[in-house]
């Protein structure tokens, strides 16, 4: 990949940094990052990327965990970042649960959208995304962006299921991709 064609990177959350749960990442004891993942970023961050997180949050509009909780999660994985010298500048989130109809829950493309604006962006053509699912890619594919499949978290899964959109290329981890992309 080029990098010179963009110097932002977009993550997904649970499943690319962190560890996955079937049952929402509800507090910050829960949130426990993937070997490697951290370094990876940055790594990133070394090579002249911005890191923006791109997260469906359901929990919250779930009444799983409040707005206080989640902020206590992203704040320990922000701690848990400047202990490896690794930056996240940015976290967006969809906070809505699925049934909600909303314009920023992934696989739709507000989240994304709000990236572009937030950054000055006309469009997010070839900017790299990172996901375990499905709907990851969908968003980021919708926009032009590169599609890239993580096999942590649900990435197994979503590439034995298949129908991933074209030109998504597939890695072990975050560290695999920053490997490829510096």
């Amino acid at each position: 990949m080029d990098k010179s064609a963009t110097s932002l990177i977009i993550l997904d959350r649970d499943g690319v940094i962190n560890f996955d749960s079937e049952q929402f990442i509800k507090n910050p004891e829960e949130w426990k990052p993937i070997p490697g993942s951290l370094e990876a970023i940055a790594r990133l961050n070394q090579a002249g990327y911005r890191v923006a997180v791109a997260t469906n949050q359901s929990g919250v509009g779930r009444g799983l965990f409040d707005m206080a909780t989640l902020n206590a999660i992203h704040d320990k994985m922000h701690k848990s970042c400047a202990l490896v010298g690794a930056r996240i500048d940015a976290i967006f989130f969809c906070p809505h649960a699925a049934d909600a109809n909303c314009l920023c829950r992934k696989p739709k493309t507000g989240m994304l959208e709000e990236i572009a604006a937030r950054y000055n962006l006309g469009s997010l053509k070839d900017v790299p995304t990172v996901g375990d699912s499905l709907r990851d890619l969908q968003s980021a594919a919708a926009l032009g962006a590169k599609p890239n499949l993580v096999l942590t978290g649900k990435g197994l899964k979503t590439q034995a299921a298949g129908g991933m959109p074209e030109g998504t290329r597939v890695f072990a981890d975050l560290a695999a991709v920053a490997a490829e992309l510096i």
